[in-house]
């Protein structure tokens, strides 16, 4: 991917970053006040206190405290996620949704809930499987066609439409099996419970780690491959190992969110507007970045519809289409 033509000082990588994590900060304590029942900072600070002694306590540990973890883990996991696959693909358009990993994702958790309904504590391990299954056959139809981005697009298009329709068969043959699967389908944190996101600490644990330690290496892999190779980088054992980890992240976020489209495109396009390519700021601002978006539309979707609740997919799809449209667009007008 080509750098931006701006200059960006430490300093001002900095201050992104800080900005971030201040933003993922507000978003996570309005998600933990707003909703059908409101509490004040006191209550949050009390019931983190006195535990579920009260009905605030009992809101906040087992309703809001899981939900807002989730909603900033699945944003960071999410976020992360498209700057590493956008980089290693040298593609603007790519990301988890688009590449069909997040519905490879879906698919391994419906296939287990058919047919191995016992192995659902394993939901992230199996999340990230599909996820790797999906982004390494989308890589391959890109090789054998022409590796190009409209090509690798198109691939993932088809690749998700063939996991969507296989996961619509098996809730026709077995619906029962996959009660609820409704907000999984769209992307939702209701019910999230804290079993869950404690099942997915360690496989983000390990692959946000996995990623920034190999930062350096992704920075000279997003000069191209020609390049990288010529600075002794060993390009394709790297963008592999890279890509798994960017489905681990996309497998453990679509664990908990259900099949949640666009994070990983709209919000490392909007970061790395403000810290430009340099990987580790665009790494870490772009994690922060998503857990505050994440949370921010989920606390959106539940309050200003109220009583009624939208599924935080739905949020994200609005937003997310005009912003793939609007770059796709504009790699046109730059190939033209």
């Amino acid at each position: 991917m080509k750098s931006l033509q701006k200059s960006y000082t430490p300093g001002h990588e900095t201050a992104v970053v800080l900005a971030m994590v201040l933003a993922a900060g507000i978003a996570a304590v309005l998600s933990l006040c707003l909703g059908a029942v409101r509490l004040t900072p006191e209550e949050l600070v009390r019931a983190l206190l006195e535990g579920t002694q009260g009905v605030a306590g009992r809101i906040f540990w087992f309703v809001r405290l899981p939900r807002t973890l989730a909603a900033l883990l699945t944003g960071a996991a999410l976020a992360v996620s498209g700057v590493v696959i956008q980089t290693v693909l040298h593609n603007p358009l790519a990301a988890p949704n688009i590449i069909g990993v997040n519905a490879g994702a879906g698919f391994a958790v419906a296939l287990a809930a058919v047919f191995f309904p016992g192995s659902l504590g394993e939901i992230p391990w199996l999340s990230f499987l599909g996820a790797i299954t999906a982004a390494a056959v989308v890589l391959a139809i890109s090789r054998l066609t022409g590796a190009s981005k409209i090509t690798l697009v198109l691939g993932g298009v088809m690749i998700s439409s063939l996991f969507n329709a296989a996961i619509d068969a098996l809730l026709t043959f077995q619906p029962d099996a996959l009660t609820g699967y409704a907000d999984f389908r769209v992307g939702s944190f209701r019910d999230i419970t804290m079993a869950r996101v404690e099942n997915v600490v360690l496989p983000l644990a390990v692959a946000l780690a996995g990623i920034l330690l190999a930062a350096p290496a992704l920075e000279i892999l997003s000069l191209g491959d020609e390049t990288a190779a010529s600075l002794g980088l060993s390009v394709r054992p790297v963008r592999m190992v890279l890509l798994f980890l960017a489905a681990v992240l996309a497998g453990a976020a679509v664990s908990l969110a259900g099949i949640i489209g666009f994070v990983g495109l709209i919000v490392p396009h909007f970061i790395r507007r403000l810290t430009g390519e340099k990987l580790l700021p665009l790494l870490l601002a772009s994690a922060f970045g998503g857990a505050a978006f994440v949370a921010f539309c989920d606390t959106a979707a539940r309050t200003l519809f109220a009583p009624y609740e939208l599924p935080v997919g739905v949020v994200l799809s609005f937003l997310g289409v005009p912003v793939f449209l609007w770059q796709l667009l504009r790699s046109r007008r730059r190939r033209g």
